[in-house]
């Protein structure tokens, strides 16, 4: 079964035009977007754009600042804090890739906890690493990293539950991997993070009733890889030799294995993107 992420990514996008609505009524003012994002990297920063643009047609006020290899890193931090410290700004966006000094820097300690949409910056981290449970999760004054939170409701809008599934997450970033693990461990899944470094991918996943790959490899995840009926969700986005966007995932062999399969596209990246616009509702929302 194709678990489609572009259906489940309308009904949670639908409610999020009347709440920008509310919000700007009690604030005032729009709610208010900043990001940043590097324009050495053309894909990321192209989606980067996208992002923008479905905040804006939700109402929502945003700017964006363009950075490269040439932006100082004093300058970048200088930025941060500012916007962080700027009371008409309510959410904060820096996607990754940045240029290497940049990303060196140890940027997210100048982000605002609660304007950091996507979770990365240390109060948010240590928030999410301290939860134990997924009442702990919901509950949080910090936000979720995006895409593992998508890959959650898209579990969740398959009625797929976590709880005691052996599961493999495989990448450890520290935007994708390791906080998907996390929150499947407090969905009470039974965890086991792939990498580079692992030695028999093959073996690790012979047991696995769920497989989340975020690798960045195409066809790194045959149907041998994997067990009659587990369920794949499939969050790398890469090319493959024909130039066509693809995942780590041979979806079609594993279909055929009667797996349950997100796509790529329209899997996860749709979900991902809806959990990104709830979040910037949400900031203005929780505002006094």
């Amino acid at each position: 079964m194709i678990l489609d992420g572009k259906a489940l990514a309308a009904s949670l996008r639908a409610p999020l035009e009347e709440r920008a609505r509310q919000t700007e009524r009690k604030l005032g003012r729009p709610i208010s977007l900043f990001a940043a994002g590097s324009t050495e990297d053309y894909g990321a920063y192209v989606y980067l754009k996208k992002e923008v643009q479905a905040a804006e047609k939700l109402g929502v006020r945003t700017q964006v600042h363009e950075l490269n290899n040439s932006t100082s890193v004093k300058e970048f931090l200088d930025l941060l804090q500012n916007v962080s410290a700027d009371a008409e700004v309510d959410a904060i966006l820096i996607p990754r890739p940045l240029p290497p000094a940049l990303a060196q820097s140890g940027f997210t300690r100048f982000i605002a906890p609660e304007k950091d949409i996507d979770g990365m910056s240390n109060a948010s981290m240590g928030n999410l690493f301290l939860c134990k449970t997924w009442q702990d999760v919901q509950t949080l004054p910090t936000f979720v990293p995006c895409t593992a939170m998508a890959v959650i409701r898209l579990l969740d809008a398959y009625g797929i539950d976590p709880q005691s599934k052996e599961t493999a997450v495989i990448g450890r970033s520290s935007t994708v991997g390791r906080p998907l693990a996390h929150l499947l461990t407090c969905r009470n899944a039974t965890v086991k993070i792939c990498h580079t470094f692992t030695k028999d991918l093959a073996f690790s996943l012979q047991n696995a009733d769920l497989i989340c790959c975020a690798a960045g490899q195409p066809a790194l995840l045959p149907a041998q890889h994997v067990k009659t009926g587990a369920t794949v969700i499939d969050i790398a986005t890469n090319l493959d030799k024909d130039g066509r966007l693809c995942g780590d995932a041979c979806t079609q062999e594993l279909l055929q294995k009667g797996c349950h399969v997100s796509p790529v596209p329209g899997g996860v990246g749709p979900v991902t993107l809806a959990c990104l616009l709830e979040n910037i509702i949400l900031s203005g929302e929780r505002k006094r």
